[in-house]
């Protein structure tokens, strides 16, 4: 009101001051309410603690309540604080034996401010929502009715067993007595501010106070359920900052209750359920504010040390869930997601197993009775899974296992029916059930299901028919394949779906246990053969580097060839044992030879894998190595071009002499180790195999790595043999499809590894310290002699091949030439080892036959069927070949028919070539 009066006459003046004016501006006040609220505040309160007056009291109600009211709509944040706090004070539910009826008219003045002001309180909801829960705390006593912390405190036996005899008595307002602790605790009374009425007093309660305690709770009678229902239903009508505010004021009290060491109450937790489905109408905006402070209060109760509450908050979120999910889920609202997600975050923060369980079970009755209205809700249902099928309780992987079973084989078009990524989120959570390590038939079953999510991808419009997408572009088709489809990838929006199937099944591979390494390999690549034609090129790239390659490899980035890990770094603590393995190659060449048509720029990766294994110093993957090698040029023997035949030459060769440098790097370090001298230096040291060493004749150190020189001697000569057994056998089924530039490759790997093998054996002195390394460690000696045979006898064998194969080939590469070249070496080789020494003196001729030791004749024996071959190559060359080497084998010859040493089957060849090749000539 504002009046002014420059008039004298007292009637004029009056009648101006009671001219009133309208102010349309309510800020304009908030000076004089500034000014006056102090003493407003102190006249109140005094008044209304002194005075036990109706009418006075009464009075000052309502000023609390008109003052609250004026500085609630000013915004005046502390001065409308300190109104509602004084009169949550009068009204004496701390200390409900103190009550007289002028406080529960202070109560019913702190139901009327909640209604009549909620949009303006703010933060002085959590007053005025303690004291509602204060109310039904008192209410609940007198009724007779047992505590929340009966339920909600873990058993403690005996003790336990007296609380719950106790909670079973009548009506307080019936009997008038008194034996729940719970209620001498309100009688006995505390303060305004402590959580707990009664923890803050210790005293004995007297009879005054049971009297006078009983008869309030008669006065509280005025104050019944639907006023305090009435301030949380009239929340709905609340505004958006004011719902808000109220909701964080509410989850506050509840959490106060929940957390009360001596009496923990769900008064407010039930309220929230409540607000949350009356509340449920709010626009998009407004509800996610809601949620995010109602899903941080779950998280955080959830989380609680005291079991029994944590149990109490899931399952009330369940049941809100529940409600939640009874309604249809708004286009492009992820709703369902997010009032899912506080189950996530405490089912993976959660130590205890029985909230995990109970989550579980929550989510699996959820769904499963409202599987039909789950939308973008899967994706928080599937996470609670995945992190279910790591879990450390074996009842819990099999409880979250059995629903995704039954979800996978009866609701799978649920999954994708709104949200398309859905679909990845099902085969992660089926991808972490595989590693089970809790029974390997849940593993088996994830596996399964895997290849029915595949068949369901396939099938179910997840991804675009690549055939009917190639017909519409013009692209041309081969074997029902699209041949060119590299321009058109951006077309594959389905690798986000196939990736982690396949990635996941790819990574399973590396499993432990055998049973599960094979189902997934197989279950992988019947994935690829069966699904493949859907893919297009620039796909099929894509899984090559992220599925098939890692398998081999170990390794998930991209490779080119020049990058693909040898053998010696692809699981070098790898759990495969040989049928693995051969079940790996057999997948990966069945698949690469179905799809080569679009897949065949892999090639050479898949050789330099195949390769890589056919040099392990693992003597069973080398050996299914081989086999793979020749297979797969065996099925595209006829398909593959020249300059892919070469890439595979090329690898072999590389693979070949990759593996010197290293190998004699190993070698040399018997250089430095001094072998002891033979206890009987008198006698031959080939004589016997025994030479009298013992381990105390050569020091430990050096004992050792003599035995790992002679380890990877033979583990070499292994490799170096399967090497030339890939290189002759590709030669013996594919050489009408070979040029002449690739059989000069082959020459080249044949002669390499035979002159390596001769090295090897021309190094005496080292033979000799490994021979006497063999002989003091009680192991056998390397091949090396086997070796030399084994790559002379190939070399022999290849060059004869060709010769009769591909005569014009052979003239052009002068093979006939490199096969008189081989028998030269090999009768040298021969004759070195019978140890015939032709000496000059007085220019005659003097020959000293020695005897030979036992090992030299040992070794002669197994040289002679090498020279045997030699000799029959020789003696089956055409006269006119002969006749044109006849000058260079003619001392050779000789030389072997004086050597003392030779078999019977030698010398009868030796015979017939003198007879029917060199006599001949001669005569």
């Amino acid at each position: 009101m504002l009046a002014s009066s420059n008039a004298e006459d007292p009637l004029t003046r009056l009648e101006l001051w009671s001219i009133y004016h309208v102010v349309t501006d309510a800020a304009i006040l908030r000076f004089m309410v500034e000014v006056c609220w102090g003493p407003m505040l102190a006249a109140f309160s005094v008044t209304l603690d002194q005075s036990d007056d109706r009418l006075a009291t009464s009075q000052c109600l309502q000023g609390f309540q008109c003052a609250v009211h004026v500085t609630a709509v000013m915004s005046m944040q502390t001065q409308r604080d300190a109104f509602v706090t004084s009169v949550a004070k009068f009204t004496y539910l701390h200390c409900a034996a103190d009550m007289k009826l002028k406080n529960v008219d202070a109560v019913k003045a702190i139901i009327s401010i909640a209604i009549e002001d909620g949009n303006n309180l703010q933060d002085a909801w959590e007053h005025i929502l303690t004291c509602l829960s204060r109310i039904e705390h008192l209410q609940l006593l007198g009724e007779g009715a047992p505590p929340d912390a009966s339920y909600l405190t873990p058993s403690n036996g005996e003790t336990d067993e007296k609380a719950l005899k106790s909670i079973g008595h009548p009506s307080l307002k019936k009997k008038g007595t008194l034996q729940n602790p719970a209620v001498m605790a309100v009688v006995r009374g505390g303060s305004y501010d402590s959580t707990t009425v009664g923890v803050n007093s210790l005293g004995l309660v007297t009879p005054g106070q049971i009297i006078n305690f009983i008869s309030n709770l008669n006065l509280l009678d005025q104050i019944g359920n639907f006023e305090l229902n009435h301030v949380f239903a009239n929340s709905q009508r609340l505004n958006s900052e004011a719902i808000v505010a109220f909701v964080k004021a509410l989850c506050k009290v509840s959490i106060s209750e929940l957390q009360s060491p001596t009496d923990p109450r769900v008064f407010s937790l039930t309220k929230i359920v409540e607000i949350a489905h009356y509340n449920m109408n709010r626009i998009r905006l407004v509800w996610s504010r809601i949620w995010n402070v109602l899903s941080d209060f779950f998280v955080s109760v959830g989380l609680s040390e005291n079991l029994s509450v944590a149990i109490f908050v899931m399952d009330s979120l369940r049941q809100l869930a529940m409600k939640f999910l009874e309604r249809e889920e708004l286009a492009n609202y992820n709703f369902q997601n997010e009032f899912l997600r506080p189950f996530v975050i405490v089912m993976q923060k959660s130590s205890s197993t029985e909230i995990r369980e109970l989550i579980v079970r929550c989510i699996s009755q959820m769904v499963l009775s409202r599987v039909s209205n789950v939308k973008s809700g899967w994706k928080s249902v599937f996470m609670v899974f995945t992190v279910a099928a790591s879990d450390e309780r074996k009842n819990v992987v099999l409880l979250a296992f059995e629903t995704m079973e039954k979800i996978v084989r009866e609701y799978f078009p649920y999954i994708t029916e709104t949200e398309r990524t859905t679909f990845t989120d099902c085969v992660r959570c089926l991808t972490t059930f595989t590693n089970s390590r809790f029974n390997s038939d849940v593993s088996l079953n994830a596996i399964a299901f895997l290849r029915f999510c595949a068949l369901k991808l396939a099938d179910g419009g997840l991804i675009c028919n690549v055939k009917s997408r190639v017909d519409d572009l013009s692209i041309p088709i081969v074997d029902g394949i699209a041949l060119d489809v590299e321009n058109h990838s951006n077309q594959d929006d389905h690798a986000s779906f196939w990736i982690p199937l396949l990635t996941g099944l790819s990574e399973l591979t590396s499993d432990p246990r055998s049973a599960i390494r094979k189902s997934a390999l197989e279950v992988l690549f019947n994935i690829l053969n069966d699904h493949g034609h859907l893919f297009s090129h620039s796909f099929w790239i894509t899984v090559f580097n992220t599925v098939i390659f890692p398998i081999f490899s170990g390794v998930s980035e991209k490779k080119g060839v020049k990058d693909q890990p040898t053998l010696a770094s692809l699981h070098p603590e790898s759990t495969w044992d040989s049928e693995t393995f051969a079940v790996a190659f057999q997948c990966v060449v069945d698949l690469f030879v179905s799809f080569f048509n679009v897949i065949r720029s892999q090639l050479q990766s898949i050789v330099s894998i195949l390769v890589g294994f056919v040099r392990s110093p693992i003597k069973g993957p080398a050996s299914i190595g081989v086999a793979a090698l020749l297979r797969l040029a065996g099925e595209l023997s006829s398909r593959i071009s020249e300059d892919e035949w070469r890439e595979i030459f090329l690898a072999l060769k590389e693979a070949a002499a990759s593996l010197l440098p290293g190998f004699m790097k190993v070698l040399r370090t018997m250089d430095g180790i001094e072998m002891p001298e033979s206890p009987h230096p008198y006698v031959d040291m080939d004589a016997s195999s025994d030479h009298g060493f013992t381990n105390e004749d050569l020091p430990d150190e050096n004992l050792q790595t003599a035995a790992y020189v002679v380890s990877r001697v033979k583990s070499h000569i292994a490799v170096q043999l399967l090497i030339v057994q890939v290189a002759s056998g590709l030669y013996k089924a594919n050489w009408q499809f070979l040029s002449a530039a690739n059989v000069r490759i082959l020459v080249d790997i044949f002669t390499s590894i035979a002159s390596h093998a001769h090295q090897l054996n021309s190094e005496k002195s080292l033979l000799r310290k490994l021979q006497k390394g063999c002989s003091i460690a009680g192991i056998s000696d390397p091949p090396m002699v086997h070796f030399e045979n084994e790559s002379y006898e190939n070399y022999l064998d290849f060059l004869q091949d060709l010769l009769k194969d591909n005569p014009s080939m052979s003239e052009a590469l002068n093979i006939e030439e490199q096969l008189a070249g081989v028998c030269e070496k090999i009768f040298q080789i021969y004759l070195n080892c019978t140890g015939s020494e032709a000496v000059q003196q007085n220019n005659t001729a003097i020959h000293w036959n020695l005897p030979l030791g036992s090992a030299k004749k040992e070794e002669l024996a197994a040289r002679t069927s090498l020279l045997l071959s030699a000799l029959r190559v020789l003696n089956d060359l055409e006269r006119d070949s002969f006749r044109s080497h006849a000058r260079q084998f003619f001392p050779l010859l000789v030389d072997l028919v004086r050597c003392e040493h030779n078999s019977v089957e030698v010398q009868g060849i030796l015979s017939n070539i003198f007879q029917s090749c060199i006599g001949p000539i001669i005569m």
